[in-house]
């Protein structure tokens, strides 16, 4: 009787801000999140802690955090919210023009400048009703446990060797070359590789925590290290701080090219061998049957299918 007295208090929408509250740490973020205001999320938070005869979230410092009991419900309950969405989500076929489905995706803007743009066109010209969640991929980011916990549905990016715990569907290859100004001393004199490594590169921050990116995990795997004296979290800013300096950018030529016409840069070779850097997206069990996660998935592969040059490697199956 005291299980079904329990129960009877407890609904699914509960459970959702649940969730969100403790993977946001912060009301008034939650609220945004949820779509609700603060007021009623904060009035969910109070009756969760009476259910739980626990605080859930306390303050530390200048944010919150979720006590001990709060972290052992977020894994239980993002397990209901996913149970419950399979229930019925893929009871039925699903159909892009009637959804009002959540779509969460984590990516940088290091793939292509419009391939974000072009893929929420694709999405909202197929699914006008769907919802769109963009994470950043960034060092304060777990892209594992955001996919494992159900915060996201996909991770696009590039790996030298992609994780093997994940499902994965590559998307495109592209040559590694360096973007500099058109008055950098390289473009008349040219480079070896000592003078490379010598000169200031920049780079983007990590995409996640212990990482160092696709160039510099392959030059330590040469022994090598290049000088790299700025990073930058927002890649799309750092060709124009490539214009106005003596910086170096090496990444792949796709992305380079978007900015020739735009701003006073050139793309020189690399005088060491790269690897193509191959651009992948990456999903976790939990949505690889899903009808919805299926439909995701090719619709990303279309759109980086149209933006990548001829001479790439065709994407794979996802």
């Amino acid at each position: 009787m005291k299980y079904l007295s329990m129960f009877d208090k407890i609904d699914l929408h509960l459970i959702r801000v649940l969730h969100t509250v403790l993977t946001e740490r912060s009301v008034s973020r939650a609220a945004l999140r949820l779509g609700m205001y603060q007021p009623a999320v904060s009035a969910a938070l109070k009756r969760l802690r009476e259910l739980a005869g626990d605080p859930l979230l306390v303050r530390s410092g200048s944010g919150m955090v979720p006590t001990e009991a709060g972290l052992r419900m977020v894994e239980p309950a993002a397990h209901i919210l996913r149970s419950a969405e399979m229930l019925f989500s893929d009871a039925r076929s699903f159909d892009p023009a009637a959804t009002t489905h959540t779509f969460s995706l984590a990516a940088s803007d290091y793939l292509d400048p419009v391939f974000l743009p072009q893929l929420v066109a694709q999405l909202k010209s197929q699914a006008p009703g769907c919802h769109i969640d963009i994470h950043p991929l960034s060092a304060d980011a777990d892209y594992r446990r955001q996919l494992a916990q159900g915060q996201v549905d996909v991770v696009i990016g590039n790996w030298l060797k992609p994780p093997d715990d994940l499902h994965l569907g590559r998307l495109f290859g592209d040559e590694v070359v360096s973007l500099v100004a058109h008055h950098h001393p390289a473009v008349k004199r040219g480079w070896d590789t000592e003078a490379w490594l010598a000169v200031d590169h920049i780079a983007p921050m990590p995409t996640h925590p212990g990482a160092r990116g696709v160039i510099d995990d392959h030059l330590a795997s040469q022994g090598l290290m290049r000088n790299v004296v700025a990073r930058c979290p927002h890649f799309g800013q750092i060709p124009a701080m490539v214009a106005d300096s003596l910086l170096v950018l090496t990444t792949g030529r796709h992305y380079c090219e978007r900015f020739l016409d735009k701003l006073p840069l050139q793309i020189l070779p690399c005088p060491v061998n790269f690897p193509r850097m191959m651009y992948y997206q990456l999903w976790h069990e939990r949505t690889h049957s899903s009808a919805a996660g299926r439909w995701l998935r090719e619709q990303i592969k279309t759109v980086a299918a149209a933006l990548r040059k001829p001479d790439a490697e065709s994407p794979a199956a996802a």
